[in-house]
């Protein structure tokens, strides 16, 4: 093949995937997930992770069956992106040290009050030992504890990981809120078209589902209050949507330059053709409502990977279910692709998974893949009651057959975190 074959428009290495894991509600690893997606069931249940009485949300995404040494988020983020992190390199065929950089969005958690309560229940009286800070440094001392401690280090995932699949360099960890499973992709593609490595490791992951997470999204009026049934409350683009529903996963994507992945003899995936990122000042959490950073976004990333509107066969949109950024997305969809928007299939995973906040991204970008790659277009499920203002083929309840060559996934996150990413099947 010649050299030409393995840059794209600009001249830089092309950038494809050989190996992806995924957990969701749905289950654990990409068999039972698209099998499941495409079936159109649902992995939102009642919470029995916690108390629910009296909150106006009780329903949620939780991943529960993956075992954990202590029951806090970090821990859960960790098992869930160690073990997607598995299959996948399982995937790309890839045995030992990975040799590559590590580019991780973790949730910005901390500390849950259960360990808190439990820290200040060992510190020492208040006229002992001076202010709070003191008195709960006096009882880690006393008895050190390293889930807490750890529980409290933003790196403290990433650097387990780079241990457990010798990843290189210093590991990065990233937040940028509902985008940055788009961001982590983003870095690695970028890390092998500058030429600092030929293969990297993207891994988004959230566990963070807790009562106090619950209760501030409430505050926000973010949460759906649809408790029953809990399958039916994510509805994206509906007109009876009254907001996400809060959910955890975990994915992973082995990113190479197409030349080294062909070498090797790796099989390919797919192709990431182009990403695109906008940031948005208008509010701390909601987005500008005339779309204008999201519609940026979308142009940047078709723009990055050398394709026009018409290039589109299929939207993985961000589609949260929520009133305000649907009618968003929509608008900002529109203003970039016009009349053919209507045409263009379009699902929402959010209807079946819920929202899995730092790990969208990723997540989405796996089953985007998996579209192109087996024909079949997983469906908006819950859609019974068409928003007539948003003018959208959402793949209705129902997967389709359709081959499709090119799709465009967006993540547009609190406060104006916006990335969209270009994925291709393979070129000839």
């Amino acid at each position: 093949m010649k050299d030409s074959a393995y840059k794209d428009h600009l001249g830089r290495p092309i950038v494809a995937v050989t190996g992806v894991g995924i957990i969701t509600s749905l289950g654990q690893g990409l068999n039972d997930n698209w099998s499941a997606l495409t079936a159109g069931n649902s992995g939102i249940h009642a919470i029995n992770r916690f108390p629910t009485e009296g909150l106006s949300t009780r329903i949620a995404g939780t991943v529960d069956f993956i075992d954990i040494p202590v029951a806090n988020a970090v821990e859960r983020s960790y098992a869930f992106a160690r073990e997607t992190t598995i299959e996948a390199l399982a995937d790309a065929g890839i045995s030992g040290d990975f040799d590559g950089p590590l580019f991780l969005a973790a949730p910005p958690i901390e500390p849950e009050w259960s360990a808190r309560f439990d820290l200040a229940d060992r510190s020492p009286p208040a006229d002992h030992a001076g202010d709070a800070y003191d008195r709960f440094l006096a009882a880690m001392r006393q008895r050190p504890d390293g889930a807490f401690h750890e529980a409290s280090l933003f790196g403290a995932i990433s650097e387990r990981l780079a241990d457990r699949f010798g990843t290189r360099g210093l590991p990065v960890t990233l937040s940028t809120a509902c985008a940055s499973g788009a961001t982590a992709i983003q870095l690695g593609i970028e890390a092998i078209r500058q030429g600092r490595s030929s293969r990297a490791l993207a891994v988004a992951t959230d566990g963070s589902v807790s009562a106090e997470a619950l209760i501030r999204f409430s505050l926000l009026s973010a949460l759906s209050t649809q408790n029953d049934p809990p399958t039916k409350a994510s509805k994206p683009f509906s007109k009876d949507r009254d907001g996400f529903v809060i959910a955890e996963g975990a994915a992973t994507l082995v990113l190479e330059s197409l030349e080294a992945a062909v070498a090797r003899g790796a099989k390919i995936l797919g192709i990431m053709k182009g990403a695109g990122e906008k940031a948005d000042s208008f509010h701390r959490t909601r987005s500008s409502p005339d779309g204008g950073p999201a519609i940026a976004t979308i142009r940047a990333a078709l723009a990055d990977a050398g394709m026009g509107e018409g290039d589109i066969g299929y939207i993985n949109a961000h589609g949260t279910s929520t009133p305000e950024n649907d009618k968003m997305e929509y608008a900002s969809m529109l203003a970039v692709f016009g009349e053919r928007m209507a045409s263009i299939p379009l699902s929402s995973n959010k209807s079946m998974i819920g929202h899995t906040l730092t790990a969208a991204g990723a997540v989405e970008a796996v089953f985007s893949l998996q579209t192109m790659l087996t024909g079949t277009l997983p469906p908006t499920i819950n859609y019974t009651n068409p928003d007539p203002s948003i003018v959208i083929d959402v793949v209705p309840n129902k997967k389709r057959e359709s081959q499709v060559n090119a799709v465009l996934s967006n993540s547009f996150g609190f406060g104006g975190q916006n990335a969209s990413l270009v994925m291709a099947l393979e070129p000839a």
